[in-house]
């Protein structure tokens, strides 16, 4: 793509953006449904920003939400939980972004005993991941 068209596509996504039309933004949710007294640890991070460890007790939720990147938008998460939070996955938690950005997309993650569910609010859970012990990667 040459310069000018790329200018050009600059000027009129932040024309669309800035006529005064309010955007839902994106959001990524976790909610705590394991066992009575098995606290969920999580942790994600985005391109520009570590969004810090969070604990929930049983039933509790962390949420987060955000606007799309027109580029690209990515959260890395990593969960834990067990004895010693011995119990962990590393997963994408949301992909989004370039030209086709999307405005109030949810990614609803449901951690249980047997793994990590997700939904986007109008569909059943699915598994998605399971929960390892393996030795963590050094990149995390």
């Amino acid at each position: 793509m040459n310069p000018l068209s790329c200018f050009l596509i600059v000027i009129a996504l932040s024309a669309e953006l800035s006529n005064g039309v309010s955007y839902d933004k994106d959001s990524v949710h976790f909610i705590n449904s394991l066992n009575p007294n098995n606290i969920l640890r999580v942790h994600c991070l985005t391109h520009d920003d570590d969004l810090g460890y969070h604990l929930l007790s049983p039933g509790q939720t962390y949420e987060f939400s955000f606007y799309e990147s027109i580029f690209t938008t990515k959260v890395n998460c990593a969960l834990w939980q067990g004895p010693g939070f011995k119990f962990y996955a590393i997963f994408r938690a949301y992909t989004g972004g370039g030209f086709i950005v999307h405005y109030g997309r949810k990614n609803f993650w449901d951690a249980r005993e047997d793994g990590i569910y997700i939904s986007h609010g109008k569909d059943s859970p699915k598994l998605k991941y399971n929960w390892s012990t393996q030795a963590l990667s050094p990149i995390y």
